[in-house]
């Protein structure tokens, strides 16, 4: 009532002007009509927090916006953007779906072009940077191109996920095979690498052109599996030629190629992020999943804050929201990684359970750099469309050095079947 009150004596543009203790009043008037969007503008510090969060609250409100850059699709990070924005008014996301490669280069071109000083506030210039090709990430920040930030989630998650403050794992998600059901029905489906290379081979004039898998020219998360599933043995050039044989078709969008498979236009795709596929299958898709027994090769998203972040206080909260257990709950029902009852998991110790009946082997785990070829013959589109063989260290054309072995990306023997159909 008193402030209706107050703002009732407001004086109309045709009003004599104010005396000097009117003006005063009015200005009184006006601050505690302001003081509900104050209180309502300044959320409270998350429980747990220290007490001078607020401080970077408060900052970030006053930044205005983040600006993500990601390889994670908008339509299943938009739950978290909904809910953070909610969580923290006044604080807009400016979110930029890429693709990996593109993530990459686009924010080295524009580190170059701004130097060695900090972009002003309202640049169009990366706060946080979340990406799938891990190795990439790790090498930005090993390049000097992160700040350190001391989480006040650190405390809550494994330490395989946490590199030196500065890199984050996000997520916790295999590399599945998937495959459409109808195909299937009355006929084995393959639990192995080695099952699927002979399938390919029985099955490979009738699939032809509808067999899928990353084209690792364009996509990094699809170059890095590629890389780990090489070190792994002979087994993989075995099916990498049936996959040639059978004019595999490639692509750098996850998203486009479980939906293609969940069409039927596709028949089955190899080394797919397994939180797309099962998110779709548990919104009715008749797709199946399959972690091959012989090994399953695990990554997670990789965060971190950008050193010359022109808003930075408000990448700290949502870097501390994506890592949260209110951010893993609102992505959970698009990006099942981000699990939704318990904790992101631990690191993976032997016979430890992880989610719908997934039990891992323990693993090495380490964010230690190493250098691998960036390209070579026989890792191209041209390779994987001729039969890839297999070809030595020689004929790599550059190099990139990135934490492979980090956050479990190392492949990791797994005793598990299928998921669903294929069970």
């Amino acid at each position: 009532m008193p402030n209706r009150v107050l703002t009732s004596s407001l004086p109309t543009p045709s009003s004599a002007p104010a005396s000097p203790a009117r003006r005063h009043l009015l200005r009184a008037g006006a601050a505690l009509a302001a003081l509900p969007a104050l209180a309502q503008a300044a959320p409270r510090v998350p429980a747990g927090y220290p007490p001078e969060y607020a401080g970077i609250i408060e900052r970030a409100q006053r930044e205005g916006a983040v600006s993500v850059y990601a390889s994670t699709d908008l339509s299943v990070v938009q739950p978290l953007i909904a809910a953070f924005e909610a969580r923290y008014p006044g604080v807009r996301v400016r979110y930029a779906d890429l693709n990996t490669l593109e993530l990459n280069d686009r924010f080295l071109a524009e580190s170059a072009a701004l130097g060695t000083t900090r972009a002003p506030r309202d640049a169009a210039f990366a706060d946080v940077l979340w990406s799938t090709a891990m190795d990439l990430q790790i090498k930005l920040v090993n390049d000097g191109y992160a700040q350190r930030y001391e989480s006040p989630e650190r405390a809550g998650l494994p330490s395989w996920a946490v590199w030196r403050d500065e890199a984050w794992g996000t997520t916790f998600e295999p590399a599945v095979i998937v495959y459409n059901r109808k195909h299937f029905d009355g006929a084995h489906v393959p639990g192995s690498r080695s099952g699927l290379a002979r399938l390919l081979q029985e099955r490979g004039p009738q699939w032809r052109g509808r067999i899928v898998t990353y084209d690792v020219e364009r996509s990094g998360v699809g170059y890095l599996l590629a890389q780990q599933d090489a070190r792994m043995g002979s087994e993989f050039w075995y099916l990498a030629q049936a996959l040639g044989r059978a004019g595999v078709k490639l692509s750098a969008s996850t998203a486009d190629m479980i939906e293609g498979i969940a069409s039927g236009e596709l028949v089955l795709g190899y080394n797919l992020l397994g939180s797309y596929a099962l998110s779709l299958m548990e919104r009715g898709a008749s797709i199946g999943v399959i972690a091959p027994r012989d090994y399953t090769l695990v990554m997670s998203r990789v965060a971190f804050i950008a050193r010359q972040a022109p808003r930075p206080n408000a990448a700290r909260l949502w870097l501390d929201f994506v890592l949260s257990r209110e951010g893993r709950r609102s992505s959970a029902s698009r990006l099942p990684s981000f699990t939704r009852s318990a904790p992101i998991p631990t690191a993976p110790t032997r016979r430890r359970r992880w989610r719908s009946g997934w039990v891992m082997r323990s693993s090495r785990s380490a964010w230690a750099p190493a250098c691998w070829p960036r390209r070579t013959p026989c890792a191209s589109g041209r390779s994987w469309r001729a039969g890839a063989r297999r070809c030595g260290d020689n004929g790599s054309q550059s190099a990139r050095a990135g934490g492979a072995d980090a956050l479990q990306s190392v492949a990791i023997s797994a005793s598990i079947g299928a998921i669903g159909r294929g069970t």
